[in-house]
């Protein structure tokens, strides 16, 4: 792993993947405009491999560990897209991969992973747990402990999103970045930082110094309300999470008066389709 995120960290990662994920498109829509009283532009990552962002990330970690030397196997924990995105990766490196789930996964999150190929280590829903089993199985088995949220080649695989982003948009006011574990973030912002500092990283959580001392916080009707307009204006499936732009948008309109063109990435479309309620 190395030892710091730089933007030259994510512009290696970009070069190591590129060929191997899909360059997602942006969608826009004028009638989401007018709502909004913005112009958005939408980085459609549920069209990625395996569906949501975080394929780059897990990719690029499993690239450069091959590249540093031999590689037995990975192994990493997660409920679902990072599940999916080491199992592929793996695959397609051709080495063995383990994933740690929380014994009450989804059975469709747990079924897509092993059909990636991953073995699942059904462990209880603690993550200091889920840590732990990683760690005993990585030093026992000789695998590659992927951290999904502390490994900084995870993070600039995800960083990579942003890069491709500007390319593609490179006048942007502001990037609306949704926080889980925080890796997309960690190298959305140091990227950006480095790289264009004059857009405005507006995030649910203070993850570095590269990012506003502001929180936006929305609720579940608030992320129910911005899914269902995506996928009514854009035509395209996505899950929760990747609404949280949107919902961001729409209900802090006086904090981002001054953001004028607004990124948001929709991170992911997998959704479970059987449970969705609008």
């Amino acid at each position: 792993m190395s030892s710091s995120l730089n933007a030259h960290l994510v512009e290696e990662a970009d070069s190591r993947i590129s060929n191997l994920i899909h360059k997602t498109p942006i969608l826009t829509s004028s009638t989401l405009d007018e709502i909004c009283e913005k112009k958005l532009y939408f980085k459609c990552e549920n069209f990625q491999k395996t569906g949501s962002f975080k394929i780059r990330g897990f990719l690029n970690a499993i690239l450069k560990a091959k590249e540093s030397g031999h590689l037995k196997g990975v192994i990493t924990m997660s409920a679902g897209n990072g599940g999916q995105s080491l199992a592929y990766s793996a695959s397609k490196v051709g080495v063995p991969s383990i994933v740690a789930v929380p014994e009450t996964v989804s059975t469709t999150k747990a079924d897509a992973i092993v059909a990636y190929g991953a073995e699942l280590q059904r462990c209880p829903p603690n993550i200091t747990i889920l840590e732990e089993t990683c760690e005993k199985l990585a030093k026992d088995l000789g695998y590659y402990y992927v951290d999904p949220h502390s490994d900084y080649e995870v993070m600039a695989g995800h960083g990579t999103v942003v890069k491709e982003f500007l390319e593609q948009t490179p006048d942007l006011d502001a990037l609306l970045v949704q926080v889980g574990g925080g890796g997309l973030i960690a190298g959305v912002a140091k990227y950006v930082a480095e790289v264009n500092p004059k857009i405005k990283e507006q995030s649910f959580q203070v993850i570095n110094e590269c990012c506003q001392k502001r929180t936006f916080s929305v609720n579940n009707q608030e992320i129910s309300n911005a899914m269902l307009l995506i996928m009514q204006r854009l035509k395209v499936v996505i899950e929760p999470s990747a609404a949280l732009g949107l919902a961001a948008v729409l209900k802090y309109r006086e904090e981002l008066k001054d953001c004028h063109k607004i990124g948001i990435i929709l991170t992911g479309g997998n959704a479970n389709l059987n449970k969705l309620q609008f």
